[in-house]
Formats: C-alpha cells, structure tokens, sequence
C-alpha cells in the first residue's frame, strides 16, 4: 500500500515512436530537434527508428512522430498503422511522411519526378499524398479554422517552404492552408497546382488521429548525395521560426491527449 501511495499523482509514462528517415533532408537535424522537443515532458520516453518495420514497436506505442521523406511502410506496418489508429492512436506526420517518388529515366516524363500510388492504405492513413511542389520562396500561411485549439491565436505568417500540393483522401479538418499561385517544378504532376492546398489537417480514425503539418523542409550540404556531391547552402526554411516550434509542441500537447478506445 505504501508503495502504491507513493506513486499516486505521478504521470503515467508515455511510449513514443519517432521514425525520422528517408532521403533528400537534413535528417540529423530534424531527428535532434524533434527530440529536444519530446524532452521537454519526462514523461515521454522514445524510441528511434528510420522506417516503420519495428512492428512490436507500432503496437506498444502511445503516441507516434514521423519526419520522413520516401520511406513507405510494408503491407505489414499500413495495416499495424491502421488499427493502432482505430484503437486511439495519435500520429503527429511531417513534411515528407506522405512522399513516394521515383525519379523517371524514360518516357514522356523522363527526367521528372512521379509519385507512383503504390501505397494507397498509407496514404488513406495520413489522408494525403505528396505530389509537387514550386520553387522553394516565400508564402503566406493563414489559419483556416481560428478556434481550433491547436491553431488558435496563431496569426498568419510567411515562411520559406515547400508549398506541398497533394491529391488528398477522405474529409480533412484542415488547420492551415496557403495559397500557391506556381506550379510545381520537376514533377509529373504539377499542372493544377495554383490554388489553396491545405498545410496543417486532422483526420480521424476510429478513436484516433492523424495530425498532419507539411511545413518543415531542412537539408544540409551532403543530403543530395550521391546526385549532387555538396548543396551550397544550409536550409532550415520553417524551423528557422518560432511559431514552427510553436506548432511542434502544440501537436505534441495534442498527441499526450489520446484516449485509448475500449
């Protein structure tokens, strides 16, 4: 009974999956500062992974962070997925989570980037796929739904991004939206991209959901290798603002607010 007294009031622990990997970004970066912010709460413990095949991993999660480009789970792991969300799963994605991409060597579309649907489970999960984007520069973001705890009292901003365009799945609470008046560059299909495309959204599943924010793009000088050998510069684009880590932290407050279904 002492025992018992003794933890009463403490927080329960929280098990989070961080899968950080992929191509094409400063994946060192992301994973580090992602993890500064899931150590600001003790509670949270977190395990590390590059894809999602840690399928024991899924199961025993509470909370789930991705911050990926190109990486696509197995049939296995989109059906793991699946009912971990059904069951009150919380799943924060970023940026790339939502990409496939091959990058085309014949055709009409050589030398263009295409995104196969080879996932369509994995991306109904996340509710949208990545299709292209324009030239990275500045953009506005506003905020399409203000009382939304997790965007209220944000005002719009501007930022230097990736203005993500998608072919989305299923009704999305869409949170931020941009308006993008480029087309995309290099892509199959980036010919009706002008237009609102949504940069922050929840969709429900069951008793859980995907809180997704496409915003966050970072590479460092050795992450094209081996198509290019040195990128001049070093971008951080969103993470270089405060109301980013703003977002970050609001969704991981969000994420800790799961309630398990029965």
């Amino acid at each position: 009974m002492a025992e018992q007294d003794e933890g009463a009031g403490r927080p329960p622990r929280i098990n989070c999956v961080l899968v950080c990997g992929g191509v094409w970004h400063d994946m060192d970066f992301a994973r580090l500062e992602l993890l500064k912010l899931l150590g600001e709460d003790p509670a949270v413990r977190t395990r590390v992974f590059e894809d999602y095949e840690n399928l024991d991993a899924l199961r025993q999660a509470d909370i789930l962070i991705t911050y990926t480009c190109d990486v696509t789970p197995s049939l296995a792991a989109q059906e793991v997925l699946r009912d971990w969300l059904a069951a009150g799963g919380r799943w924060y994605a970023l940026h790339g989570t939502n990409s496939v991409l091959r990058l085309l060597s014949e055709g009409p579309g050589a030398g263009l980037w295409d995104a196969p649907r080879w996932a369509p489970l994995f991306m109904d999960l996340l509710g949208s796929q990545f299709l292209s984007h324009p030239p990275i520069a500045p953009y506005t973001v506003t905020v399409a739904d203000p009382s939304h705890p997790l965007v209220s009292g944000v005002e719009p901003f501007q930022t230097t991004d990736e203005l993500y365009h998608m072919e989305t799945h299923g009704h999305l609470h869409v949170l931020l939206e941009a308006e993008c008046t480029q087309q995309g560059t290099g892509f199959v299909e980036a010919a009706d991209a002008p237009g609102t495309h949504p940069v922050m959204y929840l969709k429900d599943h069951g008793a859980g959901a995907v809180l997704y924010n496409t915003l966050g793009h970072c590479r460092g000088h050795y992450d094209l290798q081996p198509m290019m050998d040195w990128w001049p510069t070093v971008d951080r684009c969103a993470w270089d603002l405060p109301v980013f880590y703003d977002l970050l932290r609001r969704g991981i407050a969000w994420l800790k607010q799961r309630q398990p279904a029965d």
